[in-house]
């Protein structure tokens, strides 16, 4: 499956991070983060700008070892020393820094990633869903309204099957490897977008490891919904039976994934 060109993802991070901040106007940096509860607004924004400074420095200083990207940020403010401008300013600049990293990288520069292949063009695709799906949480926590492009989105949900389905990924976290057993099929279909976009998936978690393929084929449980519903229901930003979202089948089967697949 051919995912975005690179420089569509640099572009991306910017315009994902400019809507990002664009939610933040006048919302209280101590405001709670209904979806990820143990963070307030302002942790949230620090957060996404560490992330997005780390993946700058994997870049640009071609890191080849493990680094999880918050460990070579450089060092942030503390979430209550900041206020609403101040978080705007500090997450514009690190969108910056790593656009700027990975085009004067390009895609093929060879860093570390917890991907298949140790290539920059990694970390361009995961700083733009990074951001994309954060940005629903600081959406919930200030009101402002949650839209995103649905070819972002698609790829956004064919990233995240790829790193919960990866050997990495279940080394580095165990509870994906509980994924797989007996009748565990799932279908998802996005109904609002144009078909040339293949918006269905169909995973397999019935061998003992876990495979998808964007198909329409009968499963256990398929979950029907517009896409931007259908990529806040799979990472866990609204229940599954949210109005415009349809749940056919075994009910079980997809609260047992959403319980272990965690963002």
């Amino acid at each position: 499956m051919s995912l975005l060109p690179h420089e569509r993802y640099c572009d991306e991070i910017l315009t994902q991070t400019d809507a990002f901040r664009a939610a933040l106007r006048g919302a209280d940096p101590g405001t709670t983060v209904p979806t990820c509860p143990d963070w307030s607004l302002a942790q949230l924004v620090l957060h996404v700008s560490g992330a997005q400074r780390g993946a700058a420095a994997i870049v640009r200083d071609r890191i080849q070892e493990f680094t999880i990207p918050t460990t070579v940020a450089g060092e942030a403010p503390e979430a209550d020393e900041l206020d609403i401008a101040a978080l705007d300013a500090w997450l514009a600049e690190g969108a910056q820094q790593v656009a700027q990293a990975l085009r004067e990288a390009g895609p093929d520069a060879r860093v570390w990633t917890f991907g298949a292949e140790p290539k920059a063009g990694f970390w361009a695709r995961r700083m733009t869903h990074e951001t994309a799906i954060h940005r629903i949480d600081a959406c919930a926590a200030s009101g402002a309204e949650y839209t995103v492009d649905p070819v972002i989105a698609a790829d956004c949900l064919d990233e995240w099957l790829e790193i919960v389905t990866s050997p990495q990924a279940v080394a580095f976290r165990p509870v994906y490897g509980e994924l797989p057993g007996p009748g565990r099929t799932l279908h998802l279909h996005a109904t609002d977008t144009d078909p040339g976009l293949n918006a269905e998936w169909f995973i397999d978690a019935t061998g003992p490891s876990v495979t998808w393929r964007r198909a329409h084929e009968k499963a256990a449980v398929v979950v029907r919904a517009p896409m931007t519903e259908l990529l806040r229901v799979f990472y866990r930003r609204t229940p599954v039976d949210a109005p415009g979202v349809e749940v056919l089948g075994d009910r079980e089967v997809l609260d047992f994934w959403l319980e272990r697949a965690s963002f």
